[in-house]
């Protein structure tokens, strides 16, 4: 046993966790963002990190305060039934349904398919998923070297890669920053904060949260507060990272826009970018950066995945799952990227309010006595109001006009937009849910129960 790390193990771990959150995704979404938000890009960008840096760590956080052995274990303070059905879903969400085979497609789309002519593009992205995929199943079969492989290998190349990249266009800017168009126009900050929903790693950080824990504990730290402590470090050092590649992204999009114009997603600004400073040289570094990008995050994902699943059915081998999981996402990844992308936001609509109050409730736990009566309560009001906004999102996701839902969705939407703050920002769960939380956990505070949850 030991007290402390060392810094190199805190910079390792840290580079470690920061590879498993940051796939193509994360690449895409900042430099859209830049784009759109033009000369509103800081408030954007504020925004944004308070979702896409802020929450992943708050995660990471309430992962390492809890003291629970994994996420299930947490989850199981509302009641066991609902910890198996909302952790297996989760994992699910982003490994092998929807974010695992998104960083196989993403990683084709964005770093090959430039290089593909048209006509062999659907062979092409099979050989390269198939290569993809088996790389992720072999690097997966032995989670022990995860720090080895990702946090000392792959990663400081990103990181590298990306911020030569990056230098340049402070140095030389591509062009003159444009005016915001759409939502960025009036309600910057909001639209920022609501696109840092998509990189998915609010969620993903209650999986990697467990994995830095026990890559701390292999290390000798097994105290509950030199745990915490140890993971809120390593959890700065993968914050930091993502906010200064997340900024230096977002600032580039906002620069390419004059001789670019506006793209659809924040693909081809990368590639254009590439292909600006540093020519055919510029297009092969760029493929390199996503795919080790993608890379890291599919094996984290698959890796979590499959330790979690052999917990809940151990008759069924870790290697097995992780088989069945790199198979799934192989072929779900060649259904493209758009499908992916359609059926994925609906659920993400449904889950990240239930995840976000788990870490709320998680923190604020010891000033209600740890009463499973607050834990139920909150997430049952997150769950009416997250419901409704998964189906709502899902019908429009494939296509219906509001005039085509069903008479009682939209008689509960209609409501919803009346008495529900921020509904239509998609936050409309989070008032009511402070509001239960502090109801109910002043009641449980007035009559003192004894700690009816694992603490």
């Amino acid at each position: 046993m030991q007290n402390k790390l060392s810094f190199s193990s805190y910079l390792f771990i840290g580079i470690m966790l920061f590879a498993l959150f940051f796939g193509a995704g994360n690449l895409i979404f900042p430099a859209q963002l830049g784009q759109n938000a033009g000369t509103n890009l800081w408030p954007a960008v504020i925004g944004f990190l308070i979702t896409g840096v802020g929450l992943p760590f708050l995660g990471i956080l309430a992962m390492g305060f809890s003291g629970s052995r994994n996420l299930q274990d947490l989850a199981s303070r509302v009641h066991p039934v609902y910890a198996v059905l909302f952790t297996s879903l989760l994992y699910l969400t982003i490994g092998p349904f929807f974010a695992a085979p998104r960083t196989g497609a993403v990683a084709y789309d964005i770093g090959i398919s430039t290089f593909i002519p048209e006509d062999f593009a659907r062979i092409g992205l099979f050989v390269f998923t198939l290569i993809f995929f088996g790389l992720t199943l072999w690097l997966s079969l032995n989670p022990a070297k995860i720090v080895d492989r990702v946090g000392k290998i792959m990663s400081p190349a990103i990181i590298v890669l990306l911020l030569v990249l990056l230098s340049m266009a402070f140095l030389n800017p591509i062009g003159a920053i444009q005016n915001p168009v759409d939502a960025y126009t009036g309600g910057a900050f909001m639209k920022g904060f609501m696109e840092g929903y998509n990189t998915m790693d609010a969620l993903a950080s209650l999986v990697f949260g467990i994995i830095v824990i026990n890559v701390i504990r292999s290390l000798g730290i097994t105290n509950k507060v030199q745990i915490f402590t140890t993971t809120a470090k390593t959890g700065v050092v993968a914050a930091g990272f993502l906010a200064l590649l997340y900024v230096g992204i977002a600032y580039l999009g906002a620069t390419t826009t004059e001789k670019f114009g506006l793209f659809e997603t924040g693909g081809p600004v990368l590639s254009g970018a590439s292909a600006y400073y540093f020519g055919t040289f510029g297009s092969v570094m760029l493929a390199v950066i996503i795919i080790l990008a993608c890379l890291t995050t599919s094996i984290g994902l698959v890796t979590a995945c499959g330790e979690y699943f052999h917990t809940i059915i151990p008759k069924v081998s870790y290697k097995a799952f992780v088989v069945i999981f790199t198979t799934f996402c192989f072929i779900v990844s060649n259904f493209g990227l758009s499908n992916i992308i359609t059926y994925s936001i609906p659920v993400l609509m449904f889950l990240y309010p239930l995840a976000v109050v788990l870490m709320l409730l998680t923190f604020t736990s010891p000033l209600f006595n740890h009463a499973r009566f607050v834990y139920v309560s909150a997430t049952a009001v997150a769950f009416l109001i997250s419901t409704i906004d998964g189906i709502k999102t899902l019908y429009g996701t494939l296509g219906f006009a509001e005039e085509q839902w069903p008479n009682w969705l939209s008689s509960i939407v209609a409501f919803y937009n009346q008495v529900l703050p921020y509904y239509s920002e998609g936050l409309g769960w989070l008032l009511p849910v402070v509001i239960v939380m502090l109801f109910t956990g002043i009641l449980a505070k007035l009559f003192q129960p004894s700690p009816s949850v694992n603490k």
